[in-house]
């Protein structure tokens, strides 16, 4: 599986649910489509390493609580979450039978560290650590969404803030933001071409 040759580390029991993954979403995106079908040959690689992308970029904490906004089928929390065992993830999307997709397969990978919720950002109650997504919109409009939704209490190298993934030219959607960010090159992390435009955008939030 391609993602050994990223995470060699990891313990048979994540492995053994990772590789579950592709049998899952290729069942239930025959009933709800999901991920584009054309796409699903590239699974691993676009959207279960993609995801995984954060995972090189902040390895987080013990009790860290992630919001995954806009979480479609479960990208990039569900990966997340079976690599973070012991992180709290919500994940939450404005469409009822996604959600209904991000539950099932949770449910039967018994992750009890997932949250999978049919709502809108902006009413979703509490504080996160962290703030993921996966180029659900362009910055500008999402930041209002989710401002009010990050802790103070940083306990990482990386203050809390939004991690965002998104591919090609950003210089504009960056400019329009007004805060404070950076960018990493996930080609940095993975060789194959498809993350040649791929990038973490992380934000500051004052």
């Amino acid at each position: 599986m391609l993602i050994d040759k990223y995470f060699p580390d990891l313990s048979p029991d994540k492995i053994e649910k990772l590789k579950a993954l592709e049998q899952l979403y290729s069942y239930w995106n025959d009933r709800i489509n999901v991920i584009s079908r054309k796409d699903f040959d590239n699974f691993y690689t676009h959207h279960v390493l993609h995801s995984l992308a954060i995972a090189k970029y902040i390895d987080f904490k013990p009790n860290t609580n992630i919001l995954d906004v806009g979480t479609g089928g479960g990208f990039p929390g569900l990966p997340l979450a079976i690599l973070f065992d012991n992180v709290n993830f919500t994940l939450i999307d404005s469409i009822g039978k996604k959600i209904k997709v991000v539950k099932e397969i949770s449910d039967e990978l018994e992750l009890i560290n997932i949250k999978a919720i049919h709502t809108r950002a902006e009413n979703v109650e509490g504080k996160f650590d962290f703030v993921i997504s996966r180029a659900v919109t362009k910055l500008d409009r999402f930041l209002p969404w989710i401002e009010n939704k990050i802790s103070d209490n940083s306990k990482h190298k990386i203050e809390n803030g939004i991690i965002y993934l998104k591919g090609g030219d950003i210089k504009e959607e960056l400019a329009a933001i007004r805060k404070q960010y950076s960018i990493k090159s996930i080609s940095d992390y993975f060789a194959e071409d498809f993350f040649k435009t791929k990038l973490i955008v992380y934000v500051k939030l004052e």
